[in-house]
């Protein structure tokens, strides 16, 4: 410059400088952080912090990549991040604009399953009061899975060699990969709908966690959730576990273990009823035995010896009635005995008394006597009694009933 003098810039092209030197400087980083801040806006975008003990960096997601994630972002999640450096001009601050994120430690798809585990425990959808029992023989299986897996052909097969005669009805679905949860979910509803079956197996073979991803998708978990009809989730092999085990009725291990699990063999029940038919037989057996031996204890009995056990009960019956007559006719006679004991003169005394009593008790409670002792009725005019002085006012004329008369006055105050 002329004269030596200094380039002054605004505060937008040295912004832009700034940016231009950190983006060309560090075209794409990966930095390791703790998650604080955490805020998701209405467009779908995320912004946060990663922090460390010593310093903090702004990161934005925009929706395309924050909606791809696998798990649920969370203050307090240390997480990888990988993305270009930046400058939000209209700040003057820096910052990362993140196109990956998995979390430290725990896999993505580990995580979002401990997530949706924990969800779906907090409302109950794991509690073993919400489980349906499996019904001891079906006589109809829906199956839910891959027309095409190992899953299916395992599980008919051993089905037809327990219980040939259990009708299965086949949902076809994909079993992983995009829109396979989705499937899934919508088999089971299905299902439920047509009401066909008495229980739905939903099953697949083993794989990768990625394999059997479909079935720890929350559409899942809410449509087994919700089937009115007892399931049953055998998903993978043995170890593993998944979201849709933790929900349904009863979990099986394999495909294989389900068709074991969902009917007993045939020989079992077989064996069973021959073992109910014996008992019933060896019942039987004992009641003809008993019935029989109650009729040769009436057979041996002769008629004549019958006749003279009645007859015996007819003769104690008629001296025990005989016993009460005679009680009967003492009671009677002493008591017409005690009647003619009392005579006519004595019978008019009692009830002289009887009645001076009665009118020594009427002349005591009688108004006459009250009267006598003092006391008085005052009447109004139209003869109703004055119980208060409430009932009278002043001019009023009234009469007063004694012992010896009555008199009137009137009210003056």
């Amino acid at each position: 410059m002329p004269n030596g003098a200094p380039q002054v810039f605004s505060v937008t092209e040295l912004t832009r400088r700034i940016k231009t030197m950190l983006e060309d400087a560090m075209p794409a980083v990966w930095v390791e952080g703790e998650i604080s801040n955490l805020a998701a806006a209405a467009s779908g975008h995320c912004y946060f912090t990663l922090k460390d003990a010593n310093a903090a960096l702004s990161v934005v997601m925009f929706r395309n990549v924050a909606g791809k994630l696998g798990f649920k972002l969370a203050d307090g999640l240390q997480v990888l991040a990988f993305g270009q450096v930046s400058v939000y001009e209209k700040r003057g601050q820096y910052q990362l604009i993140a196109t990956q994120l998995m979390p430290k430690g725990l896999g993505a798809l580990q995580l979002a399953f401990e997530q949706l585990k924990q969800k779906l425990a907090k409302e109950g959808l794991f509690d073993a009061e919400r489980k349906k029992p499996i019904p001891v023989l079906p006589q109809h299986v829906g199956l839910v899975t891959s027309p095409s897996g190992a899953a299916i052909r395992d599980f008919l097969k051993i089905i037809g060699r327990r219980f040939p005669n259990v009708h299965i009805i086949i949902t076809p679905v994909r079993v992983q990969g995009e829109g396979a949860a989705e499937e899934i979910a919508a088999a089971v509803d299905e299902l439920n709908a047509l009401d066909l079956v008495d229980v739905i197996v939903v099953t697949r073979g083993g794989g990768s966690l990625e394999d059997l991803w479909a079935f720890n998708e929350e559409v899942v978990a809410r449509a087994i959730a919700r089937s009115r009809l007892p399931t049953i989730s055998a998903v993978g092999h043995e170890i593993d576990f998944t979201i849709a085990d933790f929900v349904a009725d009863l979990r099986a291990p394999t495909p294989s273990a389900a068709a074991e699990l969902v009917v007993r063999a045939k020989d079992e029940f077989l064996a069973l009823l021959a073992q109910y038919q014996k008992r019933l037989d060896n019942d039987l057996r004992y009641r003809l035995s008993e019935a029989r031996r109650r009729l040769a204890g009436c057979v041996l009995r002769q008629p004549a010896e019958l006749v003279c056990q009645y007859q015996q009960q007819v003769d104690d019956l008629a001296h025990r009635l005989r016993q009460a007559t005679g009680v009967a006719l003492q009671q009677r006679r002493a008591h017409l005995t005690a009647i003619r004991l009392v005579t006519p003169q004595t019978l008019l005394q009692r009830t002289r008394h009887r009645l001076a009593q009665a009118q020594t008790r009427l002349e005591l409670l009688s108004p006459k006597a009250t009267l006598e002792r003092g006391y008085s009725i005052t009447r109004l005019e139209d003869g109703r009694i004055v119980k208060c002085v409430e009932n009278v006012k002043d001019g009023d004329n009234v009469r007063t009933l004694v012992a010896d008369g009555e008199f009137e006055s009137r009210v003056t105050s």
